[in-house]
């Protein structure tokens, strides 16, 4: 199950995955990334051991195909698996097990990854990586999301549609965005709305929590309230 996007932002160097699937809940379990690392999907009959201990590799300087190599050797269930991972310098590997159900495979572009399984064909892995290539202008959380509802324009999951989730990181050790939509009807275009939200209050109040150069962050509220009016008067 599963068709997702790994891709590096060349304005804000942030990395970011985007999934979605006919499976519960795919946010909690296929999008790992850690800040100034890496990126990683675990897929298909998913291993989160995969992410956990990729992202452990390439802490230590692992290339992304070492990093696979490593993991695949110690899973003897290695042929059901689908992973890909990009690494801070822009690397990229991937693997699909022989035991993945068709349509399977995974392309690369610059600066982007996408993989997927039990897809209606290879379609849906173009399309996306077509209109996340033609959208370099739109922010990065959109473009993300445009690729993906591209993807399944295309035929997406053969199954249908039920889980889809955004995680971006910046520079801090926790996410500059993470949404989930678990269980819905169309949950691409939930995601699209929830993203939208995002952008009334949390990107702006992001900005203001702490991080490990400041780690008080901004607590005045007049600030901060002030800071949000601002940019809710300026969208308008």
């Amino acid at each position: 199950m599963t068709w997702s996007i790994i891709a590096r932002d060349s304005a804000t160097g942030q990395f970011g995955i985007a999934v979605a699937t006919r499976f519960f809940a795919v946010g909690a379990r296929v999008p790992y990334i850690a800040a100034g690392v890496g990126a990683i999907a675990t897929q298909a009959m998913v291993n989160p051991y995969y992410g956990i201990d990729g992202i452990a590799l390439l802490r230590e300087g692992k290339s992304p195909h070492d990093a696979i190599t490593a993991l695949l050797a110690t899973d003897p269930g290695r042929d059901s698996r689908q992973v890909h991972v990009m690494d801070a310098k822009g690397r990229i590997a991937a693997h699909s097990g022989k035991d993945c159900i068709d349509w399977f495979g995974n392309i690369a572009g610059g600066g982007f990854s996408i993989a997927g399984n039990m897809l209606t064909g290879p379609a849906v892995l173009d399309e996306t990586a077509r209109v996340y290539a033609a959208n370099d202008a739109l922010p990065f959380p959109q473009r993300l999301i445009k690729a993906m509802l591209a993807g399944e324009a295309a035929g997406g999951d053969k199954r249908g549609k039920q889980s889809a989730a955004l995680l971006i990181h910046g520079a801090d050790e926790w996410s500059a965005l993470d949404l989930r939509v678990d269980d819905h009807t169309d949950p691409l275009r939930e995601l699209e709305r929830l993203e939208a939200v995002s952008r009334e209050r949390w990107v702006h109040f992001r900005r203001f929590m702490p991080t490990r150069d400041n780690p008080a962050g901004i607590t005045d509220r007049a600030t901060i309230d002030a800071t949000i009016e601002a940019a809710t008067a300026s969208r308008q």
